[in-house]
């Protein structure tokens, strides 16, 4: 029964995940669907290209939220339930797959960079600080949050190995839930990848085409 517990809080937190704010968001706030402009892609910065700062806020906001709920649940009371590293590692990438890959919205999702912040400040705030940091100082110089994620999503998991003191001290399953999130960033932004290096990519702040 007691490995009953880990796939149930598995679940949920991709159901949690599957919740799809940038279009529910616009929604309610009478916006068209996100993915229906710009570079089609649910999330904040493409709510941004609205026009609407207010929803591309919320939206980043609950996206993020949806993240770091889960893991903070299993961490704050899993144990009770026998719930450890292994599960917070599952729960996290379980609720940032839930983004990419949405049950409710026919598996089409947005890239997952807000929803994988949310869940790397559960795992560690100092971790999401340091994270949150080099997304700004990138995306400040350069004005590209494509590329923001992406360098932030490779370094990840070197700042939490490094802040373990340890390579050997680190909890192996963060590590890992950590380094697969990052190659599925990396992934998602595949096509950001080939427009940045044509110089078609678009900055942060432009408007919907």
């Amino acid at each position: 029964m007691t490995a009953v517990y880990p796939f149930l809080a598995t679940l949920l937190a991709y159901l949690i995940g599957s919740l799809s704010f940038a279009v529910l968001v616009s929604r309610v706030m009478g916006l068209s669907d996100p993915r229906t402009y710009g570079s089609n892609n649910p999330g904040a910065t493409n709510v941004l290209r609205s026009g609407n700062k207010a929803a591309a806020v919320l939206t980043l906001l609950l996206d993020a939220f949806k993240g770091w709920l889960p893991v903070v649940a299993v961490k704050w009371w899993g144990e009770a339930w026998g719930l450890g590293d292994g599960t917070v590692a599952l729960v996290g990438l379980a609720a940032f797959l839930g983004h990419l890959y949405p049950v409710f919205f026919g598996f089409k999702g947005g890239k997952g960079v807000a929803t994988a912040a949310g869940v790397i400040l559960a795992f560690n705030p100092w971790l999401g600080l340091a994270s949150l940091a080099t997304w700004l100082i990138i995306a400040v110089f350069f004005r590209y949050s494509s590329l923001a994620s992406i360098v932030t999503a490779v370094f990840a998991p070197f700042f939490f190995l490094l802040g373990s003191g340890s390579v050997w001290d680190a909890p192996r399953a963060l590590v890992v839930s950590l380094a697969l999130m990052g190659l599925f960033l990396v992934w998602r932004h595949a096509e950001n990848i080939n427009r940045l290096i044509a110089g078609k990519e678009s900055k942060l702040g432009s408007k919907k085409s």
